[in-house]
């Protein structure tokens, strides 16, 4: 794609960065086929090659972000299905990022949106404001339906929906510590804890504990870490961001010159997908970094670093398995084969649901300030899973457990729940017993 940058612009890092991914873009259109809004509004500023266009004209002359930009980039889901698409190795993911912070810094929202993105952002990314948040929406829940239906509150009626009913009480797998390892110890690993999951479903952090300390695998969770970042990174709130960031970086490289680590579990992908880009984040930051780099190249998914233990294979159950493979994973990670490797070895069978490159229309807080294209990409997704008539689901990110788990009956866990049980702990509470 030609571009035509002034000098004076191309001064400007971030811009010199969105330029040479511009110039990548062969306008080829491999990118709608498995783009999920474009695949269900038709819409070809609803592709990422629409997009583009988008940002080249926005970014090229200068512009503060108008209405119709703002639309269609918020329509994106940064599935990043069109990056595995694509043949021209466009950066279509730092490309929207810098978008995104851009009509964070040129344009003003309406009342309503800025409301409920500041609540997102002051509220998601701290366990104990969330926590707080679920307890008050059991009280707001039986006027979800009302305030659907009032545009101003529309928003938070999504919100009060999609909050569970049930909370579970803290975990201490969330707190500052160390868990040794209950056999020969081969290795010394930190742990994400994160900011929603451990609110959501703690219980994946402690299978993951156990099952790592099982292995021989001494588990460390450090003082001060916290929330990645990626959720306020989506909506372009670039210095909330790097300040999550910047303190994970600060916690997780003191625990590795303490007492050396050989890598950083996440057990949420859509974190995973956002550390791995540390490095980039913050490359202009003198002070971090050298240390974001070192961060990011440790950095692993847990099925990433088990696949690297040759685990040993266990008898086959009669129990088949559907396996999503979350967007953040396999488009954001290119971990493709290692989580259904694990479950297969681990003896259930696997089997995969049609349209697998398809986002689930969670993505982050996508599903609240989206929830018509959302909940339509929901559907589409429950469908194709309920198709392979598996026992249960398994998936490697809190945000499609949620998302997934309101659209039908089926079971849906975490992969390392399953590999837990299938290597010496308990049953999954969500597991019927066998009859």
């Amino acid at each position: 794609m030609q571009t035509n940058f002034t000098p004076a612009q191309l001064s400007d890092p971030h811009v010199a960065e969105s330029e040479s991914i511009l110039r990548k873009c062969v306008h080829c259109g491999f990118c709608t086929a498995t783009c999920p809004t474009y695949v269900t509004l038709g819409n070809e500023l609803d592709s990422p090659r629409g997009r583009i266009y988008l940002i080249k004209d926005m970014l090229e002359n200068g512009r503060p972000a108008d209405e119709e930009v703002v639309t269609h980039i918020d329509r994106c889901l940064s599935c990043l299905a069109c990056m595995t698409t694509c043949p021209s190795g466009v950066n279509y993911m730092h490309l929207v990022d810098h978008a995104r912070i851009h009509i964070e810094n040129t344009y003003k929202r309406p009342l309503t949106d800025r409301l409920v993105r500041a609540t997102l952002a002051a509220v998601l990314p701290y366990p104990q404001r969330f926590r707080l948040a679920l307890r008050a929406a059991r009280l707001g829940r039986p006027f979800a339906g009302l305030m659907k239906r009032v545009p101003f509150l529309k928003t938070f009626g999504v919100m009060l929906d999609l909050a569970p009913r049930l909370i579970a009480p803290p975990s201490n797998a969330a707190q500052p510590g160390t868990w040794p390892a209950n056999a020969e110890k081969r290795g010394r690993v930190a742990i994400l804890t994160g900011c929603a999951q451990p609110v959501l479903k703690p219980e994946i952090n402690e299978a993951a504990i156990r099952l790592l300390t099982r292995l021989g695998v001494e588990v460390v969770v450090p003082e001060g870490e916290g929330c990645c970042g990626a959720l306020v990174h989506h909506m372009g709130r670039e210095e909330q961001a790097l300040a999550s960031a910047r303190r994970n970086v600060d916690a997780w490289i003191k625990a590795a010159d303490e007492g050396g680590l050989d890598a950083i579990i996440i057990t949420a992908s859509g974190c995973g997908t956002t550390i791995k880009d540390y490095g980039h984040m913050l490359r202009l930051d003198p002070a971090y970094a050298e240390k974001a780099t070192r961060v990011s190249a440790l950095a692993k998914d847990i099925t990433e670093y088990l696949a690297s233990l040759d685990l040993p294979r266990q008898e086959e159950k009669t129990m088949t398995v559907a396996y999503h493979s979350a967007c953040s994973m396999q488009h954001g990670q290119k971990i493709t084969v290692a989580p259904k490797m694990l479950l297969k070895n681990a003896g259930f069978t696997v089997r995969d649901p049609a349209e697998g490159h398809l986002c689930c229309g969670s993505a982050g807080t996508y599903n609240i300030l989206q929830p018509e294209i959302s909940s339509t990409l929901k559907a589409r997704k429950v469908k194709n899973i309920e198709a392979t008539k598996a026992d249960i689901i398994a998936t490697g990110n809190i945000g499609c457990i949620t998302q997934i788990a309101t659209g039908t009956k089926m079971p849906i866990l975490h992969t390392v729940e399953l590999l837990d049980w299938a290597y010496g702990g308990e049953r999954p509470a969500a597991i019927s017993p066998s009859p």
